[in-house]
């Protein structure tokens, strides 16, 4: 894969122009498996996909492929639904910020702890069935500690409700039914 050029890239500029000029707004990194230069026609556009990951690009009938990368602190935190997100002490706080005045859950859990593997499953579960709802989930290692010492965490696992950046309701111990009770409150309010 060789490198081309640094490029820039925003979902209004892959929507809005002709083509994707190279500037630096959003610095991203192209690299291409093909001779083409870092500016993608519009046919090509249409098979881009911006994600946290950033961004791929794929011809079904030619033998190129093309991926451009971006940074998370470029890019900042993305909220996620239908889906459990792992945050750790540093992106949980700017993933709370960034959903807004959505329903935020967070499954503090650690690896060794059997009730956080039985439950585990179940919370996928609520993530897809709750799409207006960010389900989070923290592994309370050392490296984590400052942040479950900060949230109060005393037995795992413990669930955290939060709304508006304030935690507002807590379920702790592998409590299924009073966790779906609780997100349907907060919901509610």
């Amino acid at each position: 894969m060789a490198l081309q050029t640094a490029a820039a890239l925003s979902p209004r500029s892959i929507s809005s122009s002709k083509t994707l000029p190279c500037a630096a707004k959003h610095p991203i990194i192209y690299s291409s498996t093909s001779s083409s230069s870092c500016f993608l026609s519009q046919s090509q556009r249409k098979n881009v996909a911006v994600g946290l990951s950033g961004v791929t690009t794929s011809k079904r009938k030619r033998a190129w492929a093309s991926t451009v990368k971006s940074s998370l602190d470029t890019v900042g935190p993305t909220v996620n639904v239908g889906q459990v997100t792992a945050v750790d002490k540093d992106t949980f706080w700017p993933i709370v910020k960034a959903a807004g005045d959505k329903t935020v859950v967070l499954d503090m859990y650690t690896q060794w702890c059997g009730p956080c593997k039985v439950i585990a499953p179940k919370y996928q579960e609520l993530s897809k069935k709750y799409l207006d709802v960010v389900f989070l989930k923290l592994d309370c290692n050392q490296e984590n500690k400052p942040l479950a010492k900060e949230l109060g965490i005393r037995v795992v696992p413990t669930f955290k409700i939060l709304k508006d950046n304030q935690v507002v309701k807590e379920v702790k111990g592998a409590k299924f039914d009073d966790l779906v009770a609780a997100i349907d409150v907060v919901r509610s309010s």
